[in-house]
């Protein structure tokens, strides 16, 4: 029976915090994809053809529907075997593109809600006032369909940043893997896994609160147009 040791403790602390880079670098590639490849799902949904936007609403719900870990798996051992276009990828490119199009999915229901929430009025005055659709998407609708995003998108950041260790089980090198490479080791798995759950702990717990801190600013701003609306009413 092994107990806790705090000497282990620090000698795994600056062997693992190495992998931090990469685990983050992941998060953050990903997130990106997941912002591009939502606008992507959200234009493809918008198409005037019903049958293709059929289609493409059930490829987005059976990527939702699937486990990422599956989706990680898929890239990196079945999709080499896929005829003529299958290619094989690195673990960090299979698991980026496995997370950041799993993630999309949610995220282009985000950019729906915010486009949603402006108010038809703002969309017929761009229209009488004869502004292109780039202007009017510019000026018009994207600065205020934004700003209510930035609290949901900031929530999946932070879930996205949780899911992040499955990267380990195909050989992504993150905090995750070293600390299990470090108990195989030295049998003590213990110290570095705590490890681990601290730093995850360190980094979303801040995050969690600036994203409350964002939420709650962003609904005292828009409850103060409602009242401003309605004075003017």
């Amino acid at each position: 029976m092994s107990y806790w040791s705090w000497e282990t403790f620090m000698d795994a602390l600056p062997i693992i915090i190495t992998g931090l880079n990469v685990t983050l670098g992941l998060t953050v590639a990903s997130f990106l994809l997941a912002l591009a490849a939502g606008f992507v799902w959200l234009i493809l949904e918008s198409t005037p053809v019903k049958a293709f936007n059929f289609i493409v609403y059930w490829i987005r719900e059976f990527i939702r529907s699937t486990p990422p870990i599956v989706q990680i798996f898929f890239l990196y051992f079945a999709w080499p075997m896929v005829p003529y276009v299958g290619t094989s990828f690195t673990p960090f490119v299979a698991a980026m593109l496995a997370l950041g199009i799993h993630f999309s999915t949610y995220i282009s229901e985000v950019y729906r809600s915010g486009i949603d929430s402006v108010d038809k009025g703002q969309w017929e005055a761009a229209t009488a006032l004869n502004f292109s659709v780039k202007d009017k998407w510019l000026t018009i609708v994207l600065p205020q369909a934004i700003p209510p995003t930035v609290p949901m998108l900031g929530n999946y950041l932070i879930i996205l940043f949780k899911e992040v260790p499955l990267a380990a089980t195909i050989g992504v090198v993150g905090i995750l893997s070293i600390a299990r490479s470090y108990g195989a080791q030295t049998w003590s798995y213990l110290e570095p896994l705590t490890i681990v759950a601290l730093l995850f702990l360190m980094l979303s717990y801040p995050s969690a609160l600036l994203v409350r801190a964002l939420e709650k600013k962003m609904n005292r701003r828009f409850d103060k147009k409602k009242m401003k609306v309605k004075v003017t009413e």
